[in-house]
């Protein structure tokens, strides 16, 4: 299979911008866009019959639960839909009954964002958060394992990990983490935002307690759909963010219906006041295109390319990938360049090449994160590689390397 503009043709993309950063926003497919204006449309033609829950808010808010449902491998009572991740994971952090010495045990990838969730919610609780520095390169599931799981104490109360990590892209193996984490009564907190339609994901099999993940990046769906997961015993320790018309007050045990018919951890978070379900309720569209195009072999034919000019440009730098290809998001890479002003690469690249793409400084690296998606092809890695080279002063013979 070879990638072809016939894919990006179903986009919407700006055609004279070379666009190589879908892990930060996603990029919604034609039908998929035409299907969310189809339900917004709706929505503006009679308000008060879409938004009322007797006459079809509540069948269309459970038909798209139920097809992510299926996708994801759980019960629709165990997502609610939310606008992204961030809010999802902060329904869960910041409903956790922490006190002072209780520790949260993280590693060093994390996404600012919700760093900054640990950090409010350190400050008013007074528990710890733990940082585990994961060893780079990053290239067994044992070694991932055993750094993070030597921090666990007595003390440990939550375990808080990315599947995807944001910055440096890539997909760490929870799950024997989680399985340690459930064994010493530990919660399990798993940042999903680049997880959903990345990777095949079940989320039973994963086994978290909470999980939070986007619908707008991979998946493709509009912006402002995503879900937050919980374990069934779980779902009466969570308090919405906002307290509106679905809230149950304590009546939340596993089998308690909410005001709206649902779970009562779905309608409490679902149904806070007057708001836009539209690019929820277009979910199933975006699943749809996926089945309609072999999204599948589509992405491994991504992940090919994303890693063939990984290849190409640490055969240029000299510089060392920082995992094994197992342990990289498939169609993600973060590829390590020389020290540099990376704000003023990523500039230069926009501004003289029209290449849309992160250039990060972290922790003392510097990457350009590279995502490909189907509507990418091989000349764009060309002239990604070429605008590198001329911009960082790379050569093949010489290497030689720019500094900063």
């Amino acid at each position: 299979m070879i990638l072809s503009t016939n894919l990006a043709q179903q986009f919407l993309l700006d055609p004279e911008v070379t666009f190589l950063n879908h892990g930060s926003f996603g990029a919604c497919p034609r039908p998929v866009f035409e299907d969310y204006q189809r339900w917004q449309l709706k929505l503006e033609r009679q308000p008060v019959e879409f938004l009322d829950s007797r006459r079809g808010l509540k069948t269309n808010l459970l038909a798209a639960r139920e097809a992510l449902a299926q996708e994801l491998h759980t019960s629709p009572e165990n997502i609610a839909q939310v606008s992204n991740a961030t809010t999802g994971l902060n329904v869960v952090i910041q409903s956790l009954p922490l006190k002072p010495g209780d520790e949260i045990l993280t590693t060093n990838h994390e996404y600012n964002a919700l760093e900054k969730t640990w950090a409010y919610v350190s400050r008013k609780t007074g528990a710890k958060i733990v940082v585990v520095t994961v060893p780079l390169p990053l290239t067994s599931v044992q070694q991932f394992h055993d750094a993070v799981a030597a921090a666990f104490t007595d003390r440990t109360k939550v375990l808080f990990l990315s599947h995807i990590t944001s910055p440096t892209a890539l997909l760490f193996p929870v799950e024997s983490l989680i399985a340690e984490a459930r064994t010493r009564g530990v919660w399990s907190v798993i940042d999903g935002a680049h997880t959903p339609g990345h990777i095949p994901l079940d989320l039973e099999k994963i086994g978290a307690d909470f999980y939070s993940g986007n619908c707008h990046k991979w998946l493709m769906s509009p912006k402002g759909s995503a879900f937050v997961y919980c374990r069934p015993e779980w779902q009466s320790m969570l308090d919405p963010l906002v307290i509106s018309h679905g809230w149950t007050a304590d009546n939340k045990e596993p089998g308690v219906r909410g005001p709206f018919g649902n779970s009562a951890f779905v309608d409490e978070i679902e149904m806070q006041g007057t708001r836009d379900p539209s690019a929820w309720l277009a979910v199933p569209a975006a699943l749809e295109f996926r089945r309609q195009n072999d999204w599948w072999s589509v992405s491994a034919e991504c992940t090919r390319l994303a890693q063939e000019t990984a290849a190409r440009l640490r055969d240029l730098t000299g510089l060392p990938a920082i995992s094994s290809p197992e342990f990289c998001a498939p169609q993600m890479v973060s590829m390590p360049i020389p020290p540099c002003d990376t704000q003023a690469v990523h500039d230069a690249l926009i501004r003289d090449y029209n290449i849309e793409i992160p250039v990060i400084a972290w922790q003392g690296q510097h990457f350009v994160r590279l995502s490909c998606q189907g509507y990418n092809t091989r000349q764009q890695m060309d002239l990604l590689v070429d605008a590198l080279t001329d911009l960082l002063g790379l050569r093949t013979q010489h290497r030689k390397i720019s500094q900063a």
